[in-house]
This record gives C-alpha cells, structure tokens and sequence, in this order.
C-alpha cells in the first residue's frame, strides 16, 4: 500500500513526494471516559493509522486530498481559519490555523492523507490525522516544538476548532506510543509508565460494531457536564481539582453529596474506573491476563449501567465473549455510542472466534462487525519514501 500511496501523490499533483509520516490509531486498554476526569488511562497505540505524504508548492496554497474520502480543499493563504461543516480536511485545517495563530509561517503544501482505521471507529482518526499533521509541519518547517507541545496543540485543535470536548489522552498515545507497551498516564500531569504488555499467545482483537458514531453531535459532550456537575457537588466538603483525586472508598464516604442519581451514578464509574487502571496496571506487570480480563469485563459493566454510553451492539459483542472459553476479556474501547470493542483472543482460536461472533452479531443486530487483530505500535515518526 505504502508504494500505491506514492505512486497516487504523483497521479494527484503531478510531482514527486518529498516527505512521509505515520501516525497510529490507538486503543484505551482500560479507563474510559476519565481523561477530562484528571485520572489513570491505559490506552496503546495499534499498528493501522494515518499515512501523510507532502511536497512544498510554490503557489501560496494549502491542499488536503485524501484517499478515503473524495471531499478536498484548496485554500490560499490566510492568518487564520474557520472549520468548515463536517469535512476531514478541518483536523489538518485546525493545526495549520493553530500553528499561524502561534506566529508560525507555513508555506505552501501539497498533502496526500491514507488512513487504515476505520472511520468513525472509536480508533481515534481524528487524533491521528491530527498528530500526524502537527509532527509533520513542525519537521518541514524547523519549528522545534517538543512532541507534548504538539500533543497539547492537537488537542485544543479537537477541543477548539473541531467542538469536541475530549481529554488529552488519544493524542497523547498516539504521539508517545511504545511497541508491546502500555501507556499508564496521568491526564492531569501527564506523568506516564510505559507498561509491558505480554499477550503471550492471544491476540489483542478490535471488533468494530460498524456502527458509526460522531463524538461531537453525541452525548459525549453531555457526560462532560455531568462528570463537571458531580464535582461541584463534591467540592462543597473535599478539596479536589477532579473526580479521580479521590478513590472509590473516599467516594464512598461523601457520595450523600450528590442528590442526583443519574449524576451519582457518573461520578460513580468514572472514579471506580480510575481504580481499575491501578490495579489493570498490576496484573499486565504480575504478567495475570486473566485478571486482566476480569476487569476488561468490569469495565465494560460501568460503561454500561453506571456511565450509560454502550449500546446493544456494544453490548452483543461482549456478551459473546464472556461465553467464548478463548477469549480472556473483553470491553468497549473509546467513547461508545458505537465504535469498536476490543477483547484478548487465543491466537490459535482466531479464526473460529472471528466466524462465530460474527454469526453471532449479524442474527441479532442484522449486519456483521469487522474482526481484527493488532500488534502494540510505535507512535508518531517520520517514514522513509
């Protein structure tokens, strides 16, 4: 694919490429929707991603061409600019326009983007176009921003000029990602472990619903306020910054504080989660993949009762696992509403587990899921052409 891609630049603009980056997709192993919370997450970058290929041009324009969407853009120019509808090229769009609002100049480029997650997965594309983007102009043009800066720069773009209230933590492992390493990173500090994660003989396996979900038009911006309600709530008798500055026994002790059930019940997963990646953490080290699994399985649980952000597709795919004697654990990954799942599947029963779960899904959904597996990557770098 990669010498298809060069091969397409030189069809689309008529020159050759000077440039090649790569940047991940990723997958939260456990901790979800506790990056706005201040807490743990345990995301890995994957091996499919976001390729970009560029050549300067000398006509003052910046053009985005993707081989996954047939929507473009040419633009001249400007000192800043404004998303448009609901197009890919705004992620691009969105870290040029930081990068000039920080008194960056930018020459003209040709941009020829490829990914291989699937859109609208819960795989985090956007983070990945937007990683890419950043590293890449930030190489071109010398600008000597340090990978965080850049993590930092993609994430006020999504919060920003996309309208997406997300945490840092998809763009921080894309960027930082690690080969068979697990990322345990503080969202509040941004202190990280690199967690040796050893599969042994399973495989780490990405079911997509293929039912598309779009974070900014969910509720995902909803759970937001929710989570941000819960700790005024408990700011009233504790001193803290966020809802994982405490632990499950402290909430305990002073959950009377929140009058409302359906906001309780948020604080409730988002602060037991966060007390799960602790002990996630503990059994990858003890090299325990079954109690891993066991709070694969948990987590998923919370997702569904307490956070409320699954569904009956979701929700199908981890039913069949906990039946499946081959697979060690499963759960939602991402944001829900949709998306993908991931479980731990013997190698060996791969194939079977693929055709089963997908008899499985179709009788009760009416449409099948993609199976997939991936290794652990490494995040964010340059690639030669």
């Amino acid at each position: 694919m990669q010498t298809n891609l060069l091969n397409e630049f030189e069809k689309i603009y008529h020159k050759k490429p000077v440039y090649k980056y790569f940047s991940p997709g990723r997958v939260n192993l456990i901790g979800e929707h506790i990056d706005y919370n201040g807490g743990l997450v345990l995301p890995c970058a994957i091996t499919f991603g976001t390729y970009l290929i560029i050549a300067p041009n000398n006509d003052g324009k910046f053009r985005f061409k993707s081989l996954n969407f047939s929507d473009s853009l040419e633009i001249s120019i400007e000192t800043s600019y404004e998303k448009s509808g609901e197009f890919w090229f705004n992620y691009p769009l969105g870290i040029i326009n930081s990068f000039i609002k920080n008194g960056c100049q930018i020459g003209g480029l040709d941009m020829l983007f490829y990914g291989d997650i699937p859109i609208g997965s819960g795989l985090s594309s956007s983070a990945s176009i937007e990683v890419v983007t950043a590293f890449a102009l930030n190489k071109i043009n010398l600008f000597d921003y340090e990978k965080l800066d850049l993590v930092k720069l993609s994430k006020s773009v999504e919060n920003d000029f996309i309208g997406v209230n997300c945490g840092i933590m998809d763009q921080f492992a894309v960027a930082f990602g690690e080969k068979n390493k697990a990322l345990m990173l503080n969202c509040n500090t941004l202190n990280y472990e690199a967690v040796e994660v050893n599969l042994g003989d399973s495989f780490l396996t990405i079911i997509n619903t293929n039912k598309p979900r779009k974070l900014a038009g969910s509720k995902y911006n909803e759970r937001v306020i929710e989570c941000g309600t819960a700790l005024k709530a408990l700011q009233n008798e504790l001193k803290i910054e966020y809802l994982c500055d405490i632990d499950a026994q402290v909430f305990s002790q002073y959950s009377y504080l929140i009058k409302d059930e359906v906001i309780l019940k948020r604080a409730r997963h988002v602060i037991e989660e966060n007390d799960r990646v602790k002990l996630a953490a503990k059994a990858l080290r003890e090299n325990n993949l079954v109690e891993f699994g066991k709070l694969m399985y948990a987590s998923h649980t919370s997702l569904q009762d307490l956070y409320e952000v699954s569904g009956i597709e979701l929700d199908t795919i981890v039913e069949y696992c906990k039946a499946d004697n081959n697979v060690v654990g499963a759960r939602m990954t991402g944001a829900g509403f949709g998306g993908c799942a991931i479980a731990i599947v013997k190698q060996s029963a791969f194939n079977d587990f693929q055709d089963k779960i997908s008899n499985y899904y179709s009788n009760i959904i009416g449409y099948a899921p993609s199976v997939y597996h991936s290794l652990i990557g490494n995040g964010v770098g340059e690639l030669t052409l």
